[in-house]
């Protein structure tokens, strides 16, 4: 792109565009050279002062699902992730598969008294070794970043909860780690202050290696609301149903016929899932 174009972002800031870091969001969602050097032409010629940030990811969105779907699906995770909504409720389930992945038994929405008072506590996760209760901190809106205000409150709720013991898994014991988990980012005051008082976090920016976007691609957690052929209807309607994962529709494709989907829209979703996992 080689005229100077003025966006503007989510929070209403102006800022000069730069094709660099379309080219790595591309990158990151797995385009190859062809396909991202595709999309970086097709933009120059659309791309005009007072552009969105939003209207970027759009028109760069539609061209991805013309070259290539799986590349598609990648970049629209952020999103999809902010879909497991309205309420926070889907995120703390998919928080807590997340854990279960990684060894531990969990439990979700759980009352647990700490020195002074009790906490509703989103994920409690545990094994043989380890207690950690878990903050699952949703955003609707992927933009909106979990900011320093947000780490002091739940540093001093873990600060409570530290003060009990507790017998989940049989073993009574106290709290090892407390954990706050976004389906955004976080800002830098928030990193700087949890990482000098031991509070762990994980977000789609946090940590370097590692974090949100990296768990669910190395442990294909793709959330099922990143699937392109699933309307908002249809995504509701499996909501409710307890689906979380992409692999929980490829377990129980029967959601499907459900819901009410038609034979050659079942046939699109599962081809999407086998791209993802492919």
């Amino acid at each position: 792109m080689k005229q100077t174009v003025t966006i503007t972002k989510a929070d209403g800031k102006k800022e000069l565009f730069e094709d660099a870091k379309l080219v790595n969001s591309l990158q990151n969602a797995g385009g190859g050279e062809e396909v991202i050097a595709k999309v970086v032409a097709h933009m120059g010629k659309e791309m005009h002062d007072g552009m969105t940030t939003g209207e970027i990811y759009q028109h760069a969105f539609r061209l991805l699902h013309e070259y290539s779907l799986p590349v598609a699906i990648k970049y629209s995770l952020r999103r999809a992730l902010s879909e497991l909504g309205p309420d926070g409720f889907p995120f703390e389930k998919y928080v807590a598969r997340i854990f279960q992945e990684w060894g531990y038994e969990t439990l979700v929405g759980q009352a647990v008294f700490g020195g002074c008072v009790s906490h509703e506590v989103d994920v409690v996760a545990w094994d043989m070794e380890k207690l950690v209760m878990v903050e699952a901190k949703f955003h609707n809106e992927f933009l909106l970043k979990s900011d320093l205000k947000v780490v002091l409150y739940i540093k001093a709720r873990f600060d409570d909860l530290k003060e009990n013991t507790y017998d989940f898994g049989g073993v009574r014991r106290r709290l090892d780690e407390g954990w706050l988990v976004t389906n955004t980012k976080f800002t830098d005051q928030a990193i700087k202050y949890a990482e000098c008082k031991g509070l762990k976090l994980l977000g789609w920016n946090y940590p370097k290696e590692g974090n949100l976007q990296n768990i669910i691609e190395s442990l294909r957690l793709y959330p099922f609301t990143c699937l392109i052929s699933l309307s908002n209807v249809h995504k509701k309607a499996l909501l409710e149903k307890g689906v979380i994962l992409c692999r929980d529709i490829a377990d129980h494709p029967e959601y499907l016929n459900e819901i009410g989907m038609s034979d050659e829209g079942i046939k699109r979703v599962k081809e999407e899932i086998r791209s993802l996992n492919g």
